[in-house]
């Protein structure tokens, strides 16, 4: 029973995170990049309070964060295989949501908050997503860790770290560093969304590994019990 609730934690954080996020982008006229940031910024944060407060879920909400939280022993395979299904679940069925009211809204087709690259290449792509999902990720392994992190604090920490990194990114990648954020709304967009989702899914993970790497280095897993693992 405890799993399943972590699950549907899970499910229900990500959902947040992509339908407040994403519908912003989507149902807004021309908005700054800096709304946008800070719109997934609070979402995570408000998710975070919600749900990964009190055992309910484990709050990552986040394909990437989970294989960096299973790389540095904080959760299991098995966790981690029903946590990423239900991310990606949960983003789908926010996709899906956005999408619906963007249509009654009379709003343009495809319309999903999706991310992509149109003024960048692949290449440059890639290695910002990496850069920016390592930073986001060495974040969240640092202020959730027994030596360094402040509990009260961590949930605020994520939101701000995301949302000044979403808007940094918002002109050039859309900002994803979440594999789970952008296959939702690439599945209904389809196009250029769809055909580069790979490095929506490839960068983040690697800076999530490379972020796990370094914030083990930097002693964040320090006071971690075999219980704790």
């Amino acid at each position: 029973m405890e799993l399943f609730r972590k699950i549907f934690g899970e499910f229900i954080g990500t959902f947040m995170l992509v339908f407040i996020g994403t519908g912003m982008v989507a149902f807004s006229t021309n908005p700054d990049p800096l709304t946008i940031g800070l719109a997934f910024g609070l979402s995570i944060t408000i998710a975070d309070y919600a749900v990964g407060h009190g055992g309910l879920s484990d709050g990552h909400f986040n394909p990437a964060v989970t294989i960096a939280m299973v790389l540095n022993k904080r959760a299991t395979i098995k966790e981690a295989v029903f946590f990423i299904i239900a991310q990606f679940v949960g983003a789908i069925a926010a996709s899906a949501c956005v999408g619906g009211f963007g249509s009654a809204l009379g709003l343009e087709a495809g319309t999903y908050g999706q991310t992509d690259f149109p003024d960048i290449s692949a290449g440059a792509a890639f290695a910002f997503e990496t850069l920016i999902s390592f930073l986001f990720i060495f974040v969240i392994l640092m202020v959730t860790s027994k030596k360094y992190g402040s509990k009260q604090m961590a949930s605020i920490a994520i939101g701000l770290t995301l949302g000044f990194l979403v808007a940094i990114a918002l002109n050039l990648t859309g900002g994803s560093l979440n594999p789970a954020r952008s296959f939702g709304p690439a599945i209904f967009a389809g196009g250029s969304a769809l055909s580069h989702y790979w490095v929506y899914l490839c960068a983040p993970i690697l800076g999530g590994i490379i972020a796990a790497v370094v914030a083990k280095f930097m002693g964040s897993e320090q006071g971690l019990t075999e219980q704790d693992a």
